[in-house]
Formats: structure tokens, C-alpha cells, sequence
């Protein structure tokens, strides 16, 4: 799963989500922890003129009925951050040895460029964050 700290810089670069079932998140307080995931039987995304909630269906453990997506911190999969990278992306190596890093390798304004991390989610994240950073610039 992508780290925490780097959802964040994700969003704060301007990433932007629609909730979608089988999609992972937390609420994002110091104090709230816990993952959890977008599904017709106990989240679900519920869109409005003013903005999109995420409704839990009474299956958590402490009484919460509603969180606006704003306040969620969306935890994206391996397969969504490759898939956002699109036709940027030109490869994911993983190095040798029981420490081993994933480097994934992308073309960016005509350039190779790489992103070491020590999962694969985060080496997706950091090169996705060089893409919607330089982007919203």
C-alpha cells in the first residue's frame, strides 16, 4: 500500500479522486488509523451538488455515519498508480537482495526519469507525483 506521507503529497500536488468501489482510504486525523474500502456493502460514495460523502453502512466499529471525500485521504493501488502514469510509463525493476528497491522508469518532458522506493507502490507514487506536480504548475 502507498505510504501515508506520500498520499499526502499526492493530494496536496493536486491529485484528484472519485471514490470507486475497491478503492482504499482513511480519514484523515491524527487519531483515525484505520484503512478502509469503497464497497456497496459497507462505504459507499455517495455524490451530491455539493460534493461527494462517503456513507458507511453501520458494519464499523465506532459510530460514524458519513465523511465528506475531502476529509479522506485516498490510499491509491498499484494498478491505479500505473494506470495514471499512462503512456509515461516504461518499466518497474526490483533490485536484488532481501532489502530489495523497486525502481520505476518513466518519460517525462522527453527524458527518462526514475523513482526509487522501498515498495512498488511508492516508486509508482513518486513518479506520478512528478507528473501531477509538474502539471498543476
Amino acid at each position: 500500500m502507498i505510504s501515508v506521507p506520500l498520499a499526502r503529497e499526492l493530494r496536496a500536488s493536486g491529485l484528484r479522486w472519485t471514490p470507486e468501489s475497491g478503492d482504499r482510504f482513511l480519514v484523515d486525523q491524527a487519531e483515525m488509523l484505520d484503512v478502509y474500502t469503497v464497497s456497496e456493502m459497507t462505504v459507499e460514495a455517495h455524490t451530491f451538488p455539493s460534493g461527494t460523502v462517503l456513507g458507511f453502512n453501520g458494519t464499523t466499529e465506532w459510530a460514524l455515519d458519513s465523511v465528506g471525500v475531502d476529509d479522506a485521504l485516498w490510499l491509491p493501488r498499484e494498478d491505479q498508480l500505473r494506470a495514471m502514469l499512462r503512456g509515461t510509463f516504461r518499466s518497474l525493476r526490483i533490485g536484488d537482495g532481501i532489502d530489495a528497491e523497486y525502481t520505476v522508469s518513466i518519460v517525462f518532458q522527453g527524458t527518462d526519469r526514475e523513482f526509487t522506493a522501498s515498495t512498488a507502490d511508492d516508486a509508482y507514487g513518486r513518479a506520478l507525483l512528478q507528473l501531477v506536480s509538474a502539471s498543476s504548475s
